[in-house]
């Protein structure tokens, strides 16, 4: 039998999936940049190359939705840190007195 601090925290629900070609293209962009491409040139790299979003479409010439993959990447590992970080619990101080009312 498990007691309630052993029991995972069921208030948290994040489900984050990344499938193999999310992963992929992550890689790449982020190698791109590494190499000191910006955004744009990145934007038309993968245009050139015929590499599609996760949505199929073309990027866009701003280069926003490249910097969109990099940060979200980035986000998603933030809170998949959280969800897994163990925590100490904390015990409060409190007192139960009872007192007679006359």
């Amino acid at each position: 039998m498990t007691s309630d601090l052993e029991k995972p925290n069921i208030l948290i629900f994040y489900v984050f999936l990344s499938n193999p070609e999310q992963q992929k293209l992550y890689e790449l962009i982020k190698s791109l940049n590494e190499e000191g491409l910006s955004y744009r040139r990145i934007t038309k790299y993968l245009n050139e190359r015929g590499i599609p979003t996760h949505t199929g479409k073309k990027w866009g010439i701003t280069g926003n939705s490249v910097y969109s993959v990099l940060k979200k990447y980035k986000e998603r590992r933030k809170k998949l840190e959280l969800l897994n970080r163990e925590y100490e619990p904390v015990w409060g101080k409190m007192e139960v007195r009872w007192e007679k009312v006359v």
